[in-house]
């Protein structure tokens, strides 16, 4: 360790809270980074496969991303929302022309959490109702609300219970109760929705809230079906169906702009953040006029919507557009998914692999046919893929899911090259 990196992680132990912990026996201190290379102040060169948690959409300091805000800090860095700006609204009408259906109006904020709680909000102010069905094993952002939304322990930071939540069943067909090769797994799946509503509820739900594919669940894929029957049982009752895109959004789960797309079911409220200005924070809530004009009372975001941020917005829209991130997706994804099913036949702690376009898991297990999680597994495989000079994710409940997410505009020849440094990797795991 050479003395910049031991002074930066000195001050870090001493100046950041310790709940914010970096993901290595021994953090990597990043200092610089360009498309999906990454470099520590050790001077060593990483290949980044999770894109800053799926962020980093078209790669790390993409120049018209960086030429784009540059030019409008020389001109409006802020004005809060009681003025109206050109950036802000270009880049409401570039979401508006990729978002599904009817989706036109957006309320802009600075993050996923808060772009959660805008949509909470809104339905609740639309049907003029509380209770909201969540599911088991989501998460949702770090708010109180948020954070209770979050069907996943380990993220609960508090003991707090908001009596208006309600948890349904994770649509993860590997462990499901259910038969996984079922035809009717989704139907089945998405039933629990309504026994939680009959259950638990008052009957008159506000509304379902559901990520497309659950990230820090650990990139768990629903079964076909399941999104149809879960929208079709909340407006029976008269509820609306939130779509959390803030990680599948923006073509990652290829040839669809949304993940929710594959599924043909247009969302009454739709929230995104992440990857959508490429690391600028921007967090947006787009639903149809009627639903936006409930909300009657006084509210506005400081820095949501601000001319930097949405700045960085455009132009990252922009080039999704111009290099066609879905269709991309989809041709990075199926050649890194054949990489992945080849590991998955050589190694029998594989459980599963799974996921959609530039969105894949993979499910480390102690025994395939006990499907028991081994967290110890993941913990070696990215230990070891760091030492391949690799940069993976982790999710699942128990830490035991590889998250494998870089950016779209990922080359041919780096996603071949991921995949040998992803078998090097597997070959250290079991070695050991």
């Amino acid at each position: 360790m050479n003395e910049r990196s031991a002074h930066v992680k000195a001050a870090h132990e001493e100046y950041i809270f310790p709940c914010a912990k970096p993901l290595y026996d021994e953090p990597i201190v990043a200092v610089e980074a360009k498309g999906v290379k990454l470099i520590d102040a050790e001077g060593d060169e990483y290949l980044d496969l999770i894109a800053g948690i799926l962020t980093t959409s078209i790669g790390h300091c993409h120049p018209v991303v960086i030429d784009r805000v540059s030019e409008q800090m020389k001109k409006l860095g802020h004005t809060s929302t009681l003025y109206i700006t050109e950036n802000q609204v270009n880049a409401g009408k570039e979401l508006a022309s990729i978002a599904p259906g009817k989706l036109k109006s957006t309320f802009f904020t600075n993050s996923g959490t808060e772009a959660v709680e805008t949509a909470i909000t809104l339905a609740q102010c639309h049907t003029d109702r509380q209770e909201i069905i969540v599911l088991r094993n989501g998460y949702s952002g770090r708010s109180v609300l948020a954070s209770n939304m979050t069907g996943h322990g380990p993220w609960r930071p508090t003991t707090s219970v908001i009596p208006f939540l309600k948890y349904a069943m994770s649509p993860y067909p590997y462990r499901s109760p259910f038969d996984p090769e079922d035809e009717k797994l989704g139907e089945k799946m998405a039933q629990d929705i309504e026994d939680v509503i009959r259950t638990t509820t008052n009957g008159k739900p506000a509304a379902f809230f559901a990520e497309t594919i659950q990230g820090v669940g650990g990139f768990v894929v629903p079964p076909k079906g399941y999104f149809q029957k879960a929208a079709e049982i909340i407006r029976s009752y008269g509820g609306l169906f939130i779509s959390d895109e803030v990680q599948a959004g923006f073509g990652r789960t290829g040839d669809k702009w949304f993940g929710i797309e594959h599924w043909g079911v247009e969302p009454d409220i739709m929230v995104m953040a992440k990857g959508i200005a490429n690391g600028a924070p921007v967090g947006a809530t787009i639903t149809r006029p009627e639903i936006a004009a409930s909300w009657t009372a006084k509210t506005f975001s400081t820095y949501g919507g601000n001319p930097i941020s949405m700045a960085a917005m455009e132009a990252t829209l922009e080039v999704m557009k111009q290099e066609n991130t879905p269709a991309l997706s989809a041709k990075r994804g199926k050649q890194l998914r054949a990489g992945l099913d080849a590991l998955y036949q050589k190694y029998h702690w594989i459980g599963e692999v799974r996921g959609m376009g530039l969105m894949q898991g993979i499910e480390l297990v102690e025994d395939r046919n006990g499907k028991t999680p081994s967290p110890a597994k993941a913990k070696a495989f990215i230990e070891s893929a760091k030492a391949e000079k690799l940069l993976v994710g982790a999710g699942g409940l128990d830490g035991h899911v590889i998250r494998i997410a870089p950016s779209m505009l990922i080359s041919e020849a780096e996603t071949d090259d991921a995949i040998e440094r992803l078998n090097r990797t597997c070959q250290r795991v079991n070695d050991m």
